[in-house]
Parts: C-alpha cells; sequence; structure tokens
C-alpha cells in the first residue's frame, strides 16, 4: 500500500510541475520555472524513497532534495519580489 501511495505522490508533483511548466510557457517567468523544477525534485525525493528500499536510518540523505526544492522556492519568491 505504501509503494501505491508513493506512486500516487509522485504522480502528482509531476503534474504539479508540467502544469507550472505550461504557465512558464506562456509567460516566461523564472517563478514558473522555478515551481516546476521544485516539484519534479519532489517527485524525485518521493520517488527515490519508495523505489530505494533503504532503511529510515539510512534514507536521510535523501532529503537533500526535498530542501533544494524548497530552497529554490524561496530563491525564486525574492528574485520575484526584489523586481
Amino acid at each position: 500500500m505504501f509503494d501505491f501511495v508513493s506512486g500516487l505522490i509522485t504522480m502528482g508533483f509531476v503534474v504539479s510541475g508540467l502544469f507550472f511548466l505550461r504557465f512558464w510557457a506562456r509567460t516566461r517567468q523564472l517563478l514558473f520555472a522555478a515551481f516546476a523544477a521544485a516539484f519534479w525534485l519532489l517527485a524525485a525525493n518521493q520517488a527515490l524513497l519508495a523505489l530505494s528500499g533503504l532503511p529510515a536510518e539510512e534514507r536521510s540523505w535523501l532529503y537533500l532534495l526535498r530542501l533544494s526544492a524548497f530552497v529554490l522556492i524561496i530563491i525564486a519568491i525574492v528574485l520575484k519580489n526584489r523586481r
């Protein structure tokens, strides 16, 4: 059941990334491209968590993908608001 739910979450992140990519194609704003990339990083994190089969103690390094996604979103928002 965990693998099924992880697959659903991964698919949701990928679809959200495609959604923001469509907006980026229309507007060419960096914010939308950053959101698309961040959602794809979150999808990669979720997929690796589900497929790796590592014990909970050994998969902490996988959360660096999640951290980089959130940092990317924060940087894009700050850059958008600075202009």
